[in-house]
């Protein structure tokens, strides 16, 4: 379940996916199979294969994307990992939901 987050931030988030960037959404999050987890990070891109290779500089797989029909397909960034990718890209915004 996802809840913290604007109405207005979805719509930047699906913006910059719409004109073939990288977009980072945050947002806290709940799930029981992810207990520790309390926020998520979606990374998307309307251009996959951008988006792969984005990924893949953080050692995530291509079939890890979550594919959408509508467009806005993602990666989830979780735990420790999250934190780590969006410090090195410099999201400081991002990490004080976290």
């Amino acid at each position: 379940m996802a809840f913290g987050i604007k109405r207005q931030d979805v719509k930047d988030w699906k913006r910059k996916i719409d004109n073939g960037e990288i977009a980072f959404l945050t947002h806290y999050w709940l799930d029981d199979r992810f207990p520790e987890c309390k926020t998520v990070t979606k990374v998307g891109c309307q251009d996959l294969d951008r988006l792969a290779t984005w990924g893949r500089k953080y050692g995530l797989r291509r079939e890890w994307i979550h594919h959408r029909k509508d467009g806005y397909s993602h990666f989830d960034l979780l735990g420790e990992r999250q934190k780590e990718i969006l410090t090195q890209e410099g999201l400081v915004e991002h990490i004080w939901k976290i």
